[in-house]
C-alpha cells in the first residue's frame, strides 16, 4: 500500500467563545479518531506526546478506510492532526480516497501538561483519590500546565468556523469529542454524551450526529 501523500499546513481563523454562531453554516464533517497506540493499550495519557499505532490500531485505521470507500467524498477536504499517530491513521484510512492530506495543529490532542505520559492510576495516586473520583473527563481540567477543556473547545470552534465545505477530519479522542460538540452546537456540559471509539467514522451533518 502506498502511504505517501503531499502535506500542506493550513492555518485556522479566530477563536469564538462559543460554537453557536458557526452552526448555521457548519458543513458536514466526518470525524475519525486515530487507531489504538501502545500508550492507549497501557492506559497512558498522550496529549502532545506520541506513541506508535499497535497492530490493532493499524487494523482499526484499515477498517475506517473500508467504511469510507463507498461514501461520496466529492468536494471534501482531508485534514489531519500533525501528530504521528493521527497522521499514520490518516494515511491508511484515506488511502485511495484523498489526493492530498492537509495538516492543522488545531486538530492536535488536548495538551496534558505535566500529566502527559502518565496513567489515570498514577494521577489518582498523586491526588490521593480513587479512579472513580477522577471521572471520565473532568480530570483533563486538573492537569498542571494543561490546556483544559474550555480552551480545547474554543480551538475546535475556531477550526470549524473557517471551514467552507465538507471535510474528513483525523484527530484524537478529546479533540474529536469537542469538534463534534461544536458542530452540533452543544456545550461542554454534554462532553460525556458522545461516543469516542477507535476504528469508526462519526458524521455530523445538518445538526445531526451518527456513525457510518
Amino acid at each position: 500500500m502506498d502511504l505517501t501523500y503531499p502535506l500542506r499546513t493550513m492555518r485556522g481563523g479566530g477563536r469564538p467563545m462559543s460554537a453557536a454562531p458557526i452552526i448555521p453554516s457548519c458543513p458536514e464533517v466526518l470525524v475519525l479518531r486515530h487507531g489504538q497506540t501502545e500508550w492507549n493499550a497501557e492506559g497512558r495519557l498522550q496529549g502532545h506526546l506520541d506513541s506508535p499505532l499497535t497492530e490493532k490500531g493499524l487494523r482499526q485505521a484499515q477498517r475506517q478506510n473500508e467504511i469510507l470507500q463507498p461514501y461520496d467524498l466529492t468536494g471534501f477536504r482531508f485534514i489531519s492532526s500533525p501528530q504521528g499517530r493521527a497522521h499514520m491513521t490518516a494515511q491508511i484510512a484515506l488511502a485511495g480516497l484523498a489526493a492530498e492530506i492537509e495538516t492543522s495543529r488545531e486538530l492536535m490532542e488536548i495538551g496534558m501538561g505535566a500529566w502527559a505520559g502518565t496513567t489515570r492510576a498514577e494521577i489518582a495516586a498523586e491526588r490521593k483519590c480513587s479512579l472513580h473520583d477522577l471521572g471520565q473527563t473532568q480530570f483533563y481540567d486538573w492537569a498542571p500546565g494543561g490546556e483544559g477543556t474550555a480552551r480545547l473547545y474554543d480551538r475546535c470552534a475556531a477550526f470549524l468556523a473557517q471551514l467552507t465545505g465538507p471535510a474528513v477530519l483525523v484527530t484524537h479522542g478529546m479533540t474529536s469529542l469537542c469538534l463534534r460538540l461544536c458542530a452540533l452546537g452543544w456545550g461542554l456540559d454534554r462532553l460525556e454524551d458522545l461516543p469516542s471509539g477507535q476504528g469508526v467514522v462519526y458524521r455530523v451533518k445538518a445538526g445531526h450526529h451518527d456513525e457510518l
